[in-house]
């Protein structure tokens, strides 16, 4: 099978996405994160609720998408399954462990609940604590896996959709024959059946437990990946429908920041809007990936094994930099670029010159071992 240079493109971006939200979260008005800048912005809001709405949707739908890749070279199952859950919980184990804990201090000494000292803190964290309840997030538990939480659901998904294939798979053949107005509208229909039926009693948590709602919402974007799969004619749909869908999403996210403006009690009508902006903007997202992006960019083969490291290492990595740089004077914009800069240099610098180098540490964060080159 040709190699899908978009695909793979698509999920760089998609994650790259991820880091730049994440760097935005501290600095943006009102907003509660592990660690706040001093300067922050209200305007900030608007943007990155027009990003929040769709952006981890299309995350877990190429997700899903690669794991249909995956799933067409006739692998068996069970070795499939072995696979991917090695890969996704091995470094959510070792991420746990030993990237995310300074976020946790970080955010626990910044709230006063904590004295200073790291190492005090990392004996602390290792036993479960215990900690007061708004500590940091998690402190309930002891532990917490903060923007990991992805691998988790990420496993969860793949299980049962490796279990439900068989059950699943017929229905693949009537998504891809969804054309024009029907492929606009009828993958819309579960997320807004969620929304009425789930988001009342199920508010997000990232807990994996409780969280029905996200569940419903991202598994069906996961599926919705899986039986998108390679499909030419389904895919020139997409670049066909791709002005359409912007278009649609724009109008969808004007109504949803005015039904939340104008409505004491903008829900559901409001959620509703952001489900049809969250469709529609990843179909517009595929439809322009595959008119643009289908070609072999020089940086793609770096990219495809950098991203799940950049992924684990990134919110880390921007909370020591803003630590760091907070004391300083260096204004609203200096310091957002700078804590850009050193997070994007401690990826590079870890990823390039220490993990993709150790045979262990790229099993730690998700590489495949490194293939022997050739004399």
């Amino acid at each position: 099978m040709e190699r899908r240079h978009d695909i793979d493109t698509l999920r760089a971006l998609a994650f790259g996405l991820v880091m730049v939200y994440h760097l935005s979260m501290a600095y943006v008005a009102d907003w509660p994160w592990h660690l706040k800048s001093a300067h922050t912005a209200e305007w900030l809001q608007w943007p990155m609720r027009a990003l929040n709405l769709w952006r981890l949707d299309l995350v877990f739908l190429v997700s899903g998408l690669a794991l249909g890749l995956l799933m067409c070279r006739d692998r068996p199952v069970g070795a499939l399954w072995r696979e991917r859950s090695a890969r996704l919980l091995l470094p959510l184990a070792f991420g746990m462990a030993v990237v995310v804990p300074y976020q946790a201090y970080a955010q626990a000494l910044a709230g006063g609940f904590i004295e200073p000292g790291l190492g005090a803190f990392l004996w602390r964290y290792a036993q479960g604590g215990p900690w007061p309840a708004a500590a940091f997030d998690g402190a309930h538990v002891g532990v917490t896996w903060n923007h990991l939480w992805f691998l988790p659901y990420l496993w969860l998904y793949t299980s049962v959709l490796l279990l439900a294939r068989r059950a699943l798979a017929p229905l693949a053949v009537r998504f891809a024959a969804l054309r024009g107005v029907a492929l606009l509208w009828v993958p819309l229909l579960p997320l807004v059946a969620g929304s009425l039926l789930l988001r009342p009693h199920f508010p997000p948590t990232h807990d994996l437990v409780g969280d029905g709602w996200l569940h419903a919402v991202y598994f069906s974007f996961f599926v919705y990946g899986w039986w998108i799969g390679t499909d030419a004619a389904l895919w020139r749909e997409f670049v066909r429908l791709r002005w359409v869908a912007l278009g649609l999403a724009a109008l969808a996210f004007a109504l949803h920041v005015g039904l939340r403006l104008q409505l004491a009690q903008p829900m559901p009508w409001a959620r509703l809007a952001a489900d049809a902006v969250a469709w529609w903007a990843v179909v517009a997202v595929l439809g322009f990936a595959h008119r643009h992006l289908n070609r072999p960019w020089p940086w793609l083969g770096w990219a495809r094994e950098s991203v799940y490291p950049w992924y684990v290492l990134h919110q880390t990595l921007i909370i020591v930099a803003l630590a760091w740089l907070a004391p300083l004077p260096l204004g609203p914009v200096a310091e957002p670029l700078a804590v850009l800069a050193l997070t994007v240099f401690g990826c590079w610098a870890l990823n390039d010159g220490v993990i993709r180098r150790v045979g262990w540490l790229r099993a730690c964060f998700g590489l495949k071992p490194a293939r022997p080159r050739s004399p």
